[in-house]
Formats: C-alpha cells, structure tokens, sequence
C-alpha cells in the first residue's frame, strides 16, 4: 500500500492490533527507495505497524537520498547538512501526520535506518528526543554537524538505541561507527552495539540480533 498524502510517500505494513499498534519507521540509505528495507517487514512481530518511507530528493537514474552527497576534487566527499536537517525535520513532521493518520502508539514510536538513514535516525532521535523511543542505526554514524547545539541539557533518558556495522565496510569506516558509544554514553543513553564481520550491509546474524533487541522494547 502506497500513500502520498502525507509529507513523505510511503508504504505500510498494518499491524494485528487495531489501536496503539507500536510503530515502526524504516529509512533506507543513499539512492535506494521505500522498497529496500520493507522487505524485513515480513520477519517482524506482527503487532508492528511497519511504515516504509521514501527519502524526498530523486536521484538519477533512479532511487532517492535523504540528501546530497557531492564529490569535488578539492573537498573530496561532504555532506549537504542543510538538506539533511530538513530531512531530519521533515520525519519529525512527518511522526505526527502518522500519529494522527493511523491507529498507532505515540509514546511506541521505533525508528530503523540504513546507512544515510541511520545517519537521520541518529539525528531525529537527538534533536526531538520526545517522539521516538527505539532506534535501529544499521551500518551508519553520528554526524553531529546536524544535532541541536544544546545537546548536553536536553533529556534523553526514554531513548535507546541499537547499532551495528560491518567490520570491513568499505563505504562508511567502522572507526565512524566505534565512535558512536563513548558519544552515548556521554549523554548517559542507553545502547548496544555490535560489529559483524561484513561490509556494507546487513548480515543474518544482525538482523536476527536488532529482531530480538526490538521484540523486548515493544
């Protein structure tokens, strides 16, 4: 099922329960679309509502990203942080039209990104730390030139976070992603983390791990 109306275009997943379903969010990487991480659905608890949405900037020839990654001979490769904190906002938007639009839990609220979607995970559930709960940041990193500057008053006690990468991922280096624990432990967040001797992707092994992370925190 496809839905176009709200702020993201998007497919779902509907859940067994008929109200206060826990809500999942899945956001897939750089040049993908809604179709690549919906294929977990199928494998998760059936209580889940699963929504599966597509990043706004159309790539050619074809896929989407959350925003652009520019390559230049002088700069090497960086980052468009001003289209990604508009991404950011624009899920946080986009939870509420869900809220709103479909029979979900607001305070169940879990988020599962890839790579540049792990990236916004991270950054969505650092900036509005109060509409998510659970997040997913699978072969990603903490890019803190998109966190509010405030970062060390706010509260972040209901958060969680599971992440992994692949010990030989050759597109985001797994001494990004070992960062990420000495950060959330900073801020005195919750969180596991575990490497699976992969690139960049998601092995069984992973998978079956964040499965059972997220069965006990809905």
């Amino acid at each position: 099922m496809t839905n176009t109306s709200l702020s993201l275009q998007h497919i779902i997943r509907k859940s067994t329960l008929t109200e206060n379903a826990p809500l999942l969010i899945l956001m897939h990487g750089y040049g993908s679309d809604e179709n690549d991480l919906f294929s977990f659905s199928s494998e998760l608890p059936e209580d889940l509502f699963i929504i599966s949405v597509r990043a706004p900037y159309p790539m050619q020839p074809y896929g989407n990203a959350w925003y652009a990654i520019n390559f230049d001979e002088e700069q090497g490769k960086w980052n468009d942080n001003e289209q990604a904190k508009e991404s950011r906002d624009l899920i946080a938007t986009f939870i509420d039209e869900v809220i709103a639009e479909y029979p979900v839990n607001e305070n169940n609220i879990s988020l599962l990104g890839f790579s540049q979607g792990s990236i916004l995970g991270y950054a969505v559930a650092l900036t509005y730390p109060e509409k998510v709960k659970n997040i997913i940041a699978l072969s990603g990193y903490v890019n803190k030139d998109i966190l509010p500057e405030d970062i060390n008053t706010r509260d972040y006690s209901n958060l969680d976070f599971y992440y992994s990468h692949g010990s030989v991922d050759q597109v985001i280096p797994v001494d990004w992603a070992r960062q990420t624990t000495p950060f959330l432990n900073s801020l005195n967040i919750k969180n596991t983390y575990s490497e699976f001797p992969v690139g960049h992707g998601v092995a069984p092994q992973n998978f079956y791990e964040l499965k059972e992370w997220l069965s006990k925190r809905i």
